[in-house]
């Protein structure tokens, strides 16, 4: 245990110059290519925005149809997360992650061509899968190439691509709409445009399927399955550090030569799961229960219920995605510099001040004769501000720090188990949230629903002081 500590200590010790020289690059481009994994995640999520009404129209869905073809793919996304973790650890981050490339082409193309709503679930079911599974393959394979010095930046680049996804869905369903006049106006071959609106996820499909065959598979998994030469190689390509060493270190935090399995995540010689799968499991739900999916998945409708009409919705869903983008970046720079904690606990304090202050806004708003909320000129501007503020201090924290924790805080041997339970849990509360928006819309209103999400916002502030630990600048085999 002190060689480990000291060996530990050493690395880190390096400037993240010397560490990362002749390496950086390299890590770089096949962070960058696992991380579009995490830009298919951020379209395939955001790209139902803006077709909800065209779906709804031409499947003859009801409210509650309606709400199920929005938030099916999120149980395929559950089912997805559970199973890519036990599936990478037995056959590989790389492999795995084919698949799923081409999981979200099958997806994509079949979503457009649906001509029913149990075909169009079916569709997004299966593309749940390619999310889930990408959710937990992109942070595994990031964390397990980054060198410790860059490690949250570099994971931070899978948050970077899901929200650069959402904006490319957001975007191109706004140009789409734009130019054929509606989400359910004929568009190109005298087909709908909500179905062209699907197609569009081809394009970065192929590519990620195309990037992942030039990317090498994860040294530490190598190293589980004993492929030491391989592993040796590979980290002589991605660190400055003595790559026996760091094969060492690998061997030494797997306890053993049993490779990595579901038994592991409980305690050894208990039936209790163990507490840090508890703390992932929790900071997935946090992440989802502030509500930031709602305005990512029902934008367009959350903005005609408050009064504008919906080319001015399509185009305020590109704005927020915007200010998403540019608070990822803020992450970014801060995220290796502050820590993780104190940028949750910022995240958690503004969220909370954000989503109250809408609560108040469209409690104190009266409706219109159609019944819908009304809001006055000066109170439609301060909601949108709050609206983005509020993306902006989940983009700078949960959005983003969520992701690199849980590829950092479990070790070697659980990782890809235990990333797949935490992202499971985080798929089922997104489901929750998706399913109940619609339905609480309707009975309590928008100020009721956001009242439940400042609430959480508020709890998680507790959560985040008494649960997390620092991890910044500790190495995987450390922590």
């Amino acid at each position: 245990m002190t060689t480990q500590v000291s060996s530990d200590n050493a690395t880190s010790a390096l400037p993240a110059t010397e560490e990362s020289q002749g390496s950086i690059l390299y890590v770089l481009f096949i962070s960058s290519v696992a991380a579009i994994g995490g830009f298919l995640f951020g379209f395939d999520s955001g790209v139902i925005n803006g077709t909800v009404t065209a779906l709804g129209n031409a499947f003859n869905a009801g409210d509650v149809a309606t709400g199920f073809n929005v938030a099916s793919v999120l149980l395929g996304c559950a089912l997805g997360a559970l199973m890519a973790g036990p599936l990478s650890d037995r056959f590989g981050r790389k492999a795995i992650m084919i698949v799923t490339a081409m999981i979200f082409a099958v997806s994509a193309f079949g979503s457009g061509v649906a001509g029913s709503s149990a075909e169009f679930i079916f569709y997004r079911l299966l593309g749940g899968l390619g999310i889930g599974a990408a959710s937990v393959l992109a942070p595994a394979y990031i964390a397990e190439v980054a060198p410790p010095a860059l490690r949250g930046r570099l994971a931070t680049l899978q948050q970077l691509a899901i929200v650069l996804g959402l904006f490319a869905a957001f975007l191109s369903n706004y140009l789409i709409a734009v130019t054929s006049g509606g989400a359910e106006a004929v568009f190109l071959l005298d087909l709908p445009a909500w179905r062209w609106m699907f197609w569009v996820e081809l394009i970065p499909s192929l590519l990620f399927l195309t990037g992942v065959l030039f990317i090498p598979e994860s040294p530490r998994y190598l190293v589980a399955q004993g492929q030491t030469e391989k592993a040796l190689a590979i980290f002589k390509r991605i660190s400055r550090e003595a790559a026996d060493r760091q094969v060492a270190r690998v061997q030494e935090s797997l306890h053993g030569d049993h490779k990595p399995g579901l038994k592991d995540l409980f305690l050894e010689g208990q039936k209790k799961i163990h507490p840090i799968i508890w703390v992932g499991i929790a900071l997935s739900v946090f992440q989802q229960f502030v509500g930031i999916n709602v305005v990512f998945y029902y934008g367009a409708e959350l903005w005609q219920a408050a009064g504008f009409d919906e080319s001015q919705s399509l185009f305020i869903n590109v704005l927020t995605g915007t200010t998403n983008i540019l608070s990822t970046f803020i992450a970014i720079a801060l995220i290796d510099k502050i820590g993780r904690k104190p940028l949750l606990l910022i995240g958690s304090l503004g969220m909370f001040i954000c989503l109250g202050a809408l609560t108040y806004i469209f409690g104190a708003s009266g409706f219109d004769q159609a019944g819908k909320l009304a809001l006055s000129e000066n109170m439609g501007t301060l909601a949108l501000i709050m609206a983005n503020l509020f993306v902006v201090f989940f983009g700078l924290s949960w959005g983003p720090v969520v992701w690199v924790l849980l590829g950092e805080i479990f070790n070697n041997r659980i990782r890809g188990a235990a990333l797949a339970v935490a992202a499971g849990a985080q798929w089922l509360a997104n489901f929750a949230i998706t399913m109940t928006f619609p339905v609480l819309l309707a009975s309590i209103g928008l100020s009721g629903a956001y009242g439940l999400y400042a609430l959480s916002a508020f709890i998680s502030i507790f959560f985040v002081v008494k649960y997390i630990r620092e991890t910044r600048g500790k190495s995987l085999e450390a922590m």
